[in-house]
């Protein structure tokens, strides 16, 4: 029998790389969700070609402009995207757009860093503000159903750069230092929503995809977006109660802080 998927996700950074793979991944689930909206900073740039195409073939794909760095179009895309629902909550946000930069402890100046930030830690606690109401509404929807990306889910894809406890055997591999410092401040955020959304019966988890051949990971990364993805699917639909507020990896494993 097929796992059946959240009636309705939104998810951020979908016009390549993870966020594009987990749009098509949705898309061929024998029970796809009802809505699924896809979001990126411009739907009508030549790099969107390919989401756009989807959304052409498949009537539960809404493609939203939204720019993680701006407010106010985080909320513009937060009050389409309620409009669009009609009444209904949001069950599943899925905050993937990130950025990454070559900064090593030598060559990080302030503008890098908090250009990295803005993006990986600002963005996902700004959209998550706009888009909790939702949240809050698809949880309180079933108030007796225990917490699950089905209920309502708040997922922040991070990465095991950002594990302080793993930083000895991974800097060396990965000394991209103010992404690892965005990873972490990202786990800190995560870790809070999980303290405080818990009463709202949100789920809250961070999640490492794995080292994916993306234009982040590069080349010589270990894995397919495919096969990242599809972890990452396995791992989704496994979440309960006992994985709030913690890190994960895309085949369930809980990466240290």
């Amino acid at each position: 029998m097929a796992e059946p998927m959240p009636r309705t996700i939104l998810i951020t950074g979908c016009n390549r790389g993870i966020g594009l793979e987990l749009v098509k991944q949705f898309l061929v689930k024998p029970t796809p969700p009802e809505q699924i909206f896809a979001t990126c900073r411009n739907p009508d740039a030549p790099q969107s070609q390919e989401l756009r195409k989807l959304a052409t073939k498949h009537p539960n794909l809404v493609l939203i402009k939204l720019e993680v760095t701006d407010p106010t179009s985080i909320w513009k895309a937060a009050k389409e995207v309620e409009k669009q629902l009609k009444g209904c909550g949001l069950n599943l946000l899925i905050n993937n757009a990130g950025i990454m930069t070559e900064s090593t402890l030598e060559s990080v100046d302030e503008k890098d860093l908090l250009h990295v930030y803005t993006t990986n830690v600002v963005g996902p606690m700004l959209v998550t503000k706009a888009f909790l109401s939702l949240l809050k509404k698809a949880a309180q929807a079933v108030p007796q159903a225990e917490m699950s990306w089905h209920k309502a889910a708040l997922i922040n894809i991070s990465s095991i750069t950002s594990s302080i406890d793993k930083a000895i055997e991974t800097f060396s591999l990965f000394p991209v230092l103010s992404y690892r410092c965005s990873k972490a401040a990202l786990n800190m955020l995560t870790r809070c929503q999980s303290v405080v959304y818990k009463e709202d019966g949100i789920l809250c988890t961070a999640i490492h995809p794995g080292w994916v051949k993306t234009d982040l990971g590069g080349p010589q990364a270990q894995l397919t977006v495919d096969e990242s993805v599809h972890g990452v699917l396995k791992v989704l639909c496994a979440l309960s109660k006992k994985h709030n507020g913690i890190l994960v990896d895309w085949e369930g494993n809980t990466i240290p802080w």
